[in-house]
């Protein structure tokens, strides 16, 4: 029996997708395409971790090449098929389980997308925390796969600090099954920290349980205008002082990012641009008016101080959304700032200003006619960087060649929170040591050591 065959029979003909039917959709993410000449073998969607580990299971005994799918979001490639592999679609699994309030979890398959999760806890009364642009679109799976970052970092801290649990299974069709929900579990090795982050490469996350934490009855935001980077570091020391763990965001838009982003955006800028770096403040609490007068208070201080040169408070829900509609024009990159190269870095934070002008230095002196637009997260040392070349074909590889080189020569990391990929994989060798991917690779043979999970991506 072919393995098409052996699958059909396992998942039932409408969870099977043969070469001849595969919807192009899964031939891409985000930002990457499979070559034109790459085929999957077939498309398959499991309802639940048993049908999970019967692909594998089955796929193991081929020695067949299996890449695991959520919602496609990703932007370096992690979830592209290669050539004849079985393509392992989680779109299906959309189950939430259980939502317990008394230990503040929520248990979901990882089909499940995000702003599921989050309606889901909402509904509840609670705050699942993880908050990115894809939010309707990715998927917890994929979320847990590449430790996704986003907005509250800051506060919440990424996607691995979310995680009290989860289920994956192994290449061979084991079940790995590790669903706690208690906060404090030190039982040994915490191994569901080999399958966060490690995109796919070495289980595929059937199962998670979340750490969700109380709702805000309060969201206050902010856009500040401030003259340099030095500003803007001593306005974040500040603020972590002054408002605590109230402080959920801090994003730092460069001038060149607030130029473009305030052009996509329909109506008038809050703030102009004149030249400044603009940073949006948020911060979640429980009482509003006080919340309110708190952030307006101290923004007041910094102005008199001189650390802010112009700042606006929002006083309802369209003026929130105003101001994060400028963040959020990121997304309009893809077709309004094209062709580029992307990059998510990460820099020390209180570096992150020297290592913008010397990278824009290094460009320029390379391609005078380079474009840049610079934004982030920053407090939790996270750097967007989007550069395009004119209109003529883009020098990709030599854009990349020199912007890691950078990042390595300041000791940074080359991925902040998209992963690694395809993209990255010749550059991971600029953030890890040699002794780390031996490491890595010795845990990929003995969890894969026919090396069918993801192949290709990350090491």
């Amino acid at each position: 029996m072919s393995l098409v065959a052996e699958l059909r029979t396992l998942l039932g003909d409408n969870a099977v997708q043969d070469a001849k039917n595969i919807d192009p959709r899964h031939l891409h993410d985000w930002m990457v395409t499979a070559e034109p000449s790459v085929t999957p073998l077939a498309v398959v969607y499991p309802r639940s971790t048993e049908d999970v580990s019967a692909v594998l299971r089955a796929c193991h005994a081929h020695g067949q090449a299996v890449v695991p799918q959520g919602g496609l979001t990703g932007l370096v490639g992690g979830a592209v098929p290669v050539r004849d592999c079985v393509v392992l679609s989680l779109e299906r699994m959309r189950s939430i389980e259980e939502v317990d309030r008394a230990n503040a979890t929520m248990t979901v398959q990882a089909g499940v997308t995000l702003q599921e999760a989050q309606e889901a806890a909402d509904a509840a009364g609670l705050l699942y925390p993880l908050d990115i642009g894809g939010r309707g679109s990715c998927r917890i799976g994929g979320n847990v796969s590449t430790n996704a970052g986003g907005n509250r970092v800051l506060r919440y801290g990424l996607t691995r600090d979310l995680v009290l649990g989860l289920e994956a299974v192994l290449p061979d069709g084991t079940v790995f099954s590790s669903m706690n929900k208690m906060l404090k579990n030190n039982a040994g090795y915490d191994l569901k920290h080999l399958f966060i982050g490690s995109e796919g490469t070495l289980g595929v996350v059937t199962r998670v349980v979340l750490r969700l934490h109380g709702k805000p009855s309060s969201v206050c935001t902010a856009l500040c205008a401030i003259p340099s980077y030095g500003h803007v570091v001593e306005v974040l020391v500040q603020a972590k002082a002054r408002l605590g763990g109230a402080l959920s965001a801090f994003e730092v838009m460069w001038p060149d990012f607030y130029a473009f982003a305030t052009t996509q955006v329909p109506g008038r800028p809050p703030l102009p641009a004149n030249g400044a770096y603009h940073v949006l403040i948020e911060t979640m609490g429980t009482d509003q008016a006080h919340d309110q007068e708190v952030l307006q208070g101290w923004i007041e201080a910094c102005l008199e101080e001189g650390l802010v040169g112009d700042a606006v408070v929002a006083q309802s829900l369209r003026e929130v959304q105003a101001i994060w509609a400028i963040r959020d024009a990121s997304g309009e990159m893809k077709t309004k700032f094209s062709p580029h190269v992307d990059f998510d870095v990460s820099i020390p934070t209180g570096q992150i200003g020297a290592f913008v002008e010397h990278c824009t230095k290094r460009l320029k002196e390379r391609w005078p006619e380079a474009e840049t637009l610079f934004f982030g997260h920053a407090a939790d040392s996270n750097l967007h960087i989007a550069v395009r070349i004119g209109a003529a074909d883009l020098p990709s590889d030599d854009i990349m060649a020199l912007v890691y080189q950078t990042v390595r020569d300041w000791n940074g990391s080359i991925s902040a929170e998209h992963g690694i990929g395809v993209l990255r994989r010749p550059y991971l060798a600029y953030s890890r040591t040699p002794e780390e991917l031996d490491l890595m690779r010795k845990i990929k043979g003995l969890i894969d050591p026919k090396a069918i999970l993801n192949p290709g991506k990350v090491l």
